[in-house]
């Protein structure tokens, strides 16, 4: 598997983590960033929306 940052042409990532590793089988997680909280999620077509 080409590395992603290979594919992209782009800096690689300090960690890079699998989305069904971080979602672990649901839909949508929540994420706290320096007091504010997004929701990622996964949409029908497969594709990732960050919304604070």
């Amino acid at each position: 598997m080409q590395h992603l940052a290979a594919r992209h042409g782009t800096v690689t990532p300090d960690r890079t983590i699998s989305s069904v590793d971080l979602f672990g089988g649901r839909r949508e997680i929540g994420i706290e960033h320096h007091g504010a909280y997004y929701r990622l999620k996964i949409t029908r077509q497969g594709k990732l929306i960050l919304n604070k």
